[in-house]
């Protein structure tokens, strides 16, 4: 997640640099609330995170540790160095083996992996329009034909202008139509360590054709 400025206008994402955010982890960013998000917590519970999976824009690794805890291959990856060093230092102090790399989102066929799933936890709507189409090229490069992605961002239902940028269903359509099947859009809520402490926030489950 990222924070919009006073001033800027929420209809466009605010381009931080990888050391903003690398910076914001010197002290705990909106969205590194200490553990996992609850909606990913109900889907594991449900057996809906199954595979290979990889944890993109990990942060300090909240969702990378559960699911390593429950037996899933889990690898996290992030452009924040501090972040995969926090989330490193959790997995030890919690005795979970898990993998954790700094990498770029944008980038991820660098990463010369294939994985059944990717997990996306407010890491979409940081990007602009058209970074979010080299993100979206970057999934597929990491997901083979049926490979999930599973994604959870802020929705246009929350209200203001705080925070990142709202994204409505039909921008998360555009952005998954060429080359992906979309199985659900379904409003929940996000959860964050500042204001009410919740937002409301769309969970996409989308499948690469």
């Amino acid at each position: 997640m990222s924070d919009l400025p006073q001033g800027a206008a929420p209809g466009h994402a605010h381009d931080r640099s990888i050391e903003d955010f690398d910076e914001l982890y010197s002290g705990t960013p909106p969205w590194d609330i200490g553990r996992p998000q609850p909606v990913f917590v109900a889907l594991a519970d449900a057996g809906r995170i199954a595979g290979r999976v990889l944890d993109a824009g990990c942060g300090t690794g909240e969702h990378t540790l559960m699911l390593a805890a429950r037996g899933i291959e889990a690898v996290g990856v992030d452009a924040a160095p501090t972040a995969i060093a926090l989330a490193q230092e959790k997995a030890v102090e919690r005795g979970v083996s898990a993998r954790f790399l700094v990498g770029d989102a944008l980038r991820l066929g660098e990463l010369d992996e294939q994985f059944d799933m990717v997990l996306d936890s407010a890491l979409f709507h940081v990007f602009d329009d058209e970074r979010r189409k080299q993100y979206v090229h970057a999934l597929a490069r990491v997901l083979p034909p049926n490979g999930q992605c599973v994604l959870c961002c802020f929705s246009d239902a929350e209200p203001g202008d705080w925070g990142p940028r709202r994204v409505a269903q039909d921008d998360l359509r555009s952005a998954f139509s060429d080359g992906w099947t979309i199985e659900s859009i379904e409003p929940t809520r996000f959860e964050t360590n500042v204001g009410s402490g919740v937002a409301q926030a769309w969970l996409m489950f989308a499948a690469r054709i």
